[in-house]
């Protein structure tokens, strides 16, 4: 979640004044694979968990069962040569990947599993405290990029990060309850959150982080990009309060408490060098991004060669924007690094789509999980105004449909052109609506106005979740 990140670039500063002497908890280098990429001097490559334990202290807030440590969300954090630059690559939990031997607590080591939920590494072994060195393995495999430190943030630190710095404002397009947190519950149960602007500390804003169903179409997708919006936002915060120590002591003591970090960190020296090593990295030189991703079923599948074009930029210390760490030259290629984002190449895309002052909305017309949010990332990437995400009346739809109101026809056919083998139909209800088929769940369609492989970053300052989005549709600001 946003912890580790803001410790990176921010608490650093504040260590520089304070004197760190809490035991910093690490996990063994034991579990660690003998068989890893090769050590880089191009940047640096920071694995980043948060963990979803309902052990110990995190059994209040997280509202589950069990006491298996369990990753919620993870991303891999590659700052630039230059340590002015970075970029933050989400794995979504449930993207099919394979995880390779890993070591349990009793010494033995596991077969290899193929085609598995990405999630699963964390949770080798059965532990409460997790398996952040089998996670750490996973990524390594997976990205061919030599991971230099990991950090796990726990439930209970994230939630105290957020006290400590007087709350995080959001904004909710709609009511959520309390069956929005939990699906299984018989009913709705109590209001949790109102509509509109609010701010959110402590366990409020870890409900916040973690909803997945009640808003759009409930996937983790679309929850990704809360999280991401969220990190933007609890750095500005933590600005806005002032970069000294009487601000960032809180801080830093919310955040050892809540990190467990490599041996490689394991002490306040090692730390505070590290974190000071990265002070001068500004959230507006920082890119958001989700490693490039298609729906498999109920599942996520990682798109290559796409994926790897973009573990080949970051090993070559390329940006994702076409320019080299510091804005200067470009890749031998002469087009720099690759895009990454949440959006699938495909060649049957148009060249190009232009979707300013047009607002629709979008309903997903199959039973697949999260592919409206998909959609409205694709649309909004080409300047589409998404106003609703939603599930539609019946989920048996084979071909995606593009309805238009009245006057909306020539609007419909630019919509229709980001969706392969799509058709338009009027209708006399006002507006337009994207209905999707199962069609596009099979092939979804890039970012048209972006290069093959590529799709468009976005910056700290710059990121907003879909929620905003709708929030600024329905003038909440």
């Amino acid at each position: 979640m946003g912890l580790s990140f803001l410790v990176l670039l921010v608490a650093g500063v504040g260590w520089g004044y304070l004197k760190l002497t809490g035991q910093i908890d690490t996990f063994s280098a034991d579990g660690i694979s003998g068989d890893r990429p090769p050590s880089s001097s191009n940047g640096q490559n920071v694995l980043v968990i948060g963990s979803d334990s309902r052990s110990g202290a995190n059994r209040k807030l997280g509202g589950g069962k069990g006491t298996v440590g369990r990753s919620d969300t993870a991303f891999l954090l590659h700052v630039y040569g230059d340590r002015r630059h970075a970029v933050a690559v989400s794995i979504p939990r449930d993207s099919l990947v394979d995880i390779p031997a890993c070591k349990t607590p009793g010494g033995d080591w596991t077969a290899p599993q193929h085609h598995v939920m990405f999630n699963g590494a964390f949770s080798v072994g059965d532990t409460a405290e997790g398996n952040p060195a089998c996670t750490q393995n996973t990524v390594e495999q997976l990205t061919g990029l030599r991971v230099d430190h990991t950090i796990v943030v726990d439930f209970s630190g994230f939630a105290a990060l957020t006290s400590a710095v007087g709350g995080v404002p959001v904004c909710l397009p709609q009511d959520i309850y309390e069956r929005d947190l939990s699906p299984n519950r018989p009913t709705r149960g109590a209001l949790v959150f109102a509509k509109g602007p609010q701010t959110v500390s402590g366990q409020r804003a870890l409900d916040y982080v973690r909803i997945r169903h009640g808003i759009g179409d409930g996937s983790d997708i679309g929850r990704i990009k809360r999280q991401q919006a969220f990190i933007g936002s609890l750095f500005k915060k933590v600005k806005s309060r002032g970069m000294n120590p009487t601000t960032l002591l809180p801080l830093a003591n919310a955040a050892t408490d809540a990190m467990t970090v490599d041996p490689g960190l394991g002490s306040a020296d090692r730390l505070l060098s590290f974190a000071m090593s990265m002070k001068n990295i500004d959230l507006r030189n920082t890119k958001f991004v989700t490693v490039p991703w298609r729906y498999e079923g109920a599942r996520v599948a990682i798109v290559e060669p796409d994926a790897d074009a973009l573990w080949a930029a970051l090993k070559a210390d390329r940006t994702i924007d076409d320019q080299a760490a510091g804005g200067k030259g470009k890749g031998k290629d002469g087009r720099g690094g690759p895009g990454s984002g949440d959006v699938s190449p495909s060649p049957a895309a148009p060249a190009a789509v232009s979707g300013t002052g047009i607002s629709l909305a979008v309903y997903n017309g199959t039973t697949v999980n999260g592919l409206a949010a998909h959609a409205a990332e694709l649309l909004r990437a080409h300047g589409f105004t998404v106003t609703v995400t939603a599930t539609a009346s019946t989920q048996d739809h084979t071909s995606t449909v593009i309805e238009y109101g009245p006057g909306r026809r020539s609007e419909a056919e630019t919509t229709a052109r980001l969706f392969t083998g799509a058709r338009t139909t009027a209708s006399d209800t006002p507006g337009i609506r994207v209905v999707l088929g199962s069609s596009y769940a099979q092939n979804p369609s890039p970012a048209a106005s972006t290069p093959p492989g590529t799709a468009a970053a976005t910056t700290g300052d710059g990121v907003r979740s879909a929620d905003e989005d709708l929030c600024a549709d329905l003038s909440y600001g």
